[in-house]
């Protein structure tokens, strides 16, 4: 018998809330066809069976469903998330709901696990310890892609053998994309198998009107925002240091902009306005310097400054640059992998156009390096290697000590770096994301149940209390579009990036200038479990504002 904490413990016991229009029997309303957010005529080729069908709502049924039972497999795809376990609580208990002898399958560590034909039956006993805990340890994930007719072939020898008639793939805009093009083959092929997504990522970029946002978001940020409360109350006691605090968002800043909204930073940087703006790599810098410049003529020579992930792809001149990167490595690789260090180095100034080959020349060896690494499946530079936050720190010294020559700057400058990531991935989840994410997996087996393909689980209405959320499905296609990949146009869901002239953004900006002068920090505290509702069930500060 494995020990758990006693917080576990306590969590165990805890029973996830669902929708009124899921507690009992359950009947789905269809609403109009749809398309897809972009180059329709392009998607609708690349997927005839799937494409333009219609949203659908479940309401309350006085009259049960004849059923029979269900065999259903999983899988976890990507980053983890907290709150995956209990997405597989919701279907393995919405199976059994709709027949008891229903039967739930594991693939072991991603999508490699159905093309390998590696797998678990999910039994009562093993779910039962897994209920309301972080992580994707009951069955593993892993960044494989299901892309090629190879692989589905060998994945439907499996799901034949097993019986199952439908899978359900929990991922993020990738994975579900991938979902997608594999709902749409064993439709073609008649396999006889039902694909299903749910939305997962904690960076928030895999949302629009019908995903109000994925799961594992609130709880990372407020992880995130709990660690940066207590950065600030240091940098407050010791007041001798600026923390430079890089967080988790590869392209789009949610995280940053909910973090901010929560701890009240004196800077945060969001991605998609420095894009907007056409800001170089200097320009931030000198913003950065000048706040530290201001607050030091306070006496303040302390504060923080939170970064996204992906910001350096942002910045027009750095994404023209990884841009030509990605496909000179995409074609390359193999010349280019042959050569040391200094000969990569040369062999990629070489290759660029002479603006990028330019840009590339002026960064320190070790970010320019950083931007030739091994991409990931997906064909992106892995942004988290980027040192983004060290790269900033150094470059706001350089220009606080031209500024002290100047005379410009007399205050003291000392920094500290950060980075957090892995740290919010696999907490517990709070009661938000334990309610979504179960109600996420119900609906899955209640989608399974009305016979669809090539849907994505979709729980909305999600700041009024849970029985008052609205079930139903969305067709993936209806999130898709056609973007370069690996030197290639293929289809994908399209990220949510933040709007500048969303609600979010527009409150944070209000208050910006008022934090980044006077201390207004704020000290959230950790994930609170159990007690009052205003402490315990608060939903993300974005998702408050977006929904107002």
């Amino acid at each position: 018998m494995r020990t758990i904490s006693p917080l576990q413990q306590a969590r165990s016991k805890y029973e996830p809330k669902l929708p009124c229009a899921l507690r009992g029997h359950v009947k789905a309303i269809s609403g109009e066809a749809t398309q897809s957010v972009d180059n329709q005529e392009e998607i609708k080729k690349l997927f005839p069976n799937t494409y333009g069908l219609p949203v659908i709502r479940f309401e309350e049924s006085d009259a049960p469903v004849a059923s029979e039972p269900l065999n259903v497999g999983v899988i976890l795809s990507g980053g983890q998330a907290p709150g995956g376990h209990n997405v597989i609580a919701g279907i393995f208990d919405g199976i059994k709901n709709i027949h008891k002898d229903s039967r739930l399958y594991g693939f072991l560590m991603g999508p490699a696990g159905l093309i390998n034909h590696k797998y678990m039956e999910i039994t009562p006993e093993l779910m039962d310890e897994y209920r309301n805990t972080g992580g994707f340890d009951i069955i593993g994930s892993g960044r494989d892609k299901l892309e090629n007719k190879d692989q589905f072939d060998k994945g439907l020898i499996i799901l034949r053998e097993l019986g199952i008639k439908a899978l359900v793939i929990i991922g993020g805009d990738d994975s579900n994309t991938n979902a997608c093009i594999l709902a749409e083959y064993y439709k073609a092929i008649n396999a006889g198998v039902q694909v299903i997504g749910c939305p997962k990522t904690i960076d928030g970029d895999l949302k629009n009107e019908q995903i109000e946002t994925s799961f594992g978001f609130d709880t990372a940020t407020k992880v995130y925002s709990e660690v940066i409360g207590n950065i600030q109350r240091d940098a407050n006691s010791a007041r001798k240091y600026w923390h430079f605090i890089k967080l988790m968002g590869r392209s789009a800043s949610h995280i940053a902009l909910e973090c901010a909204l929560q701890t009240q930073p004196n800077v945060c940087i969001i991605s998609e306005e420095v894009e907007a703006k056409g800001q170089s790599l200097d320009d931030i810098v000198t913003y950065i310097a000048q706040v530290v410049a201001n607050r030091a003529a306070d006496g303040n020579n302390f504060g923080t400054v939170l970064i996204p992930e992906g910001l350096i792809e942002f910045v027009p001149a750095m994404n023209k640059l990884i841009a030509e990167l990605n496909d000179l490595l995409a074609h390359e690789a193999e010349d280019f992998g042959k050569l040391d260090k200094d000969g990569q180095r040369s062999f990629v100034i070489e290759k660029l156009s002479a603006e990028n080959s330019k840009v590339f020349e002026s960064l320190p060896e070790d970010v320019a390096r950083q931007l030739t690494l091994d991409r990931d499946p997906h064909g992106n530079v892995q942004v988290s290697l980027i040192e983004t936050e060290k790269l900033l720190a150094e470059m706001v010294k350089n220009k606080l000590a031209e500024w002290k020559k100047e005379g410009k700057y007399t205050g003291k400058f000392g920094f500290q770096r950060h980075f957090f990531g892995y740290e919010g991935r696999c907490a517990a989840p709070s009661n938000f994301d334990a309610d979504y994410c179960y109600s996420l997996g119900f609906n899955a087996a209640e989608l399974i149940a009305s016979g669809v393909t090539g849907y994505m689980s979709s729980i909305r209405n999600t700041t009024r209390p849970a029985a008052e959320w609205i079930a139903g499905g969305i067709p993936i296609t209806m999130m898709m579009n056609m973007e370069r990949r690996h030197g290639e146009m293929k289809p994908v869901i399209r990220k949510a990036l933040v709007e500048l002239d969303g609600k979010p953004f527009k409150t944070f900006a209000q208050y910006r200038d008022k934090w980044a002068r006077e201390t207004s920090f704020i000290y959230p505290g950790p994930i609170q479990y159990f007690g009052p509702s205003e402490v315990c069930d608060q939903t993300t500060q974005t998702l408050r504002l977006e929904q107002e």
